[in-house]
């Protein structure tokens, strides 16, 4: 056994889909190599989902090393494995004793000593915010926390040309929360790299490196996708966009019907920063 699939095995969704778990175990060792997070470390992690970053991080931080996984979500959300079933699961392993995790906990209300932590990781979670505004202000609130900030998210630059459904998917729906008819997706807000590197610079972090991150294996391109035609066969939500939105939209969503395969759509690539204060 490999230690990417160790690590996924102690994942609740390896129950029922161990080969995913390990794909997806393999991509978070993969962003957390590129941090260069070292053993002993302190780690805060924001948007901890379903844990699938927080096993890694408390990982690679090693026995002496600790991670705090807070998230705002409820710890019932979540199909068919809740956010709290994960997370109960996680800690009865033996990695669960480095680790905490918080739920129903909004980043913006919490408040930590300056320096309480040697890391913060936001990893694949910054489309979940609202807007430009409220990363801006969370990325400044916990900058006083940690020395550096571990980031990573999906690049809206495609390397090849199979990865075009995926961005279609994703630029299609952000254009959807744009216009107001908020979901319960995984895309709300659409950042490019750029859109973080300003991002970062307003909320008084300083890029230090940065990396692409293969993720030739990861099935988003058709969690997206899925989600992205689910919403255009829905006419009562498509009738309650803007006209020139509804539009858009639904020529993307042709768009992704004549180049999408039915599954094993490719990923589009990820990046990874380490910024400073």
């Amino acid at each position: 056994m490999d230690h990417a699939e160790s690590i996924a095995r102690l994942m609740a969704t390896s129950v029922t889909d161990l080969p995913g778990q390990v794909v997806l175990t393999r991509f978070r060792m993969a962003l957390a190599d590129s941090w260069g997070l070292a053993a002993g470390a302190s780690v805060l992690e924001i948007g901890c989902g379903q844990g699938d970053m927080t096993a890694v991080l408390a990982d690679a931080v090693g026995p002496d090393g600790r991670v705090l996984g807070i998230d705002i979500a409820h710890p019932d959300y979540g199909a068919p494995v809740t956010l709290g079933q994960s997370a109960d699961h996680l800690l009865a392993t033996d990695l669960g004793e480095r680790i905490e995790i918080r739920f129903s906990t909004d980043v913006l209300a919490a408040s930590f000593p300056a320096d309480a932590f040697d890391h913060v990781v936001l990893s694949q979670c910054s489309w979940y915010f609202a807007s430009y505004e409220q990363l801006r202000d969370t990325l400044a609130h916990v900058r006083p926390w940690a020395r550096r900030l571990c980031f990573s998210e999906w690049d809206l630059r495609p390397t090849a040309v199979e990865q075009v459904p995926h961005l279609l998917a994703v630029l299609a729906q952000g254009q959807i929360e744009a216009a107001g008819s908020h979901g319960d997706g995984n895309v709300r807000t659409v950042f490019g790299r750029d859109d973080i590197h300003r991002v970062l610079a307003d909320a008084g972090w300083h890029v230090e490196r940065t990396e692409t991150v293969d993720a030739a294996d990861m099935q988003d391109a058709d969690w997206e996708i899925a989600a992205c035609l689910d919403y255009v066969s829905d006419n009562d939500r498509m009738a309650a966009l803007p006209t020139e939105v509804r539009r858009l939209v639904a020529t993307q969503a042709d768009l992704i019907r004549a180049t999408a395969r039915d599954r094993g759509n490719a990923a589009l690539p990820a990046y990874t920063i380490v910024a400073g204060r």
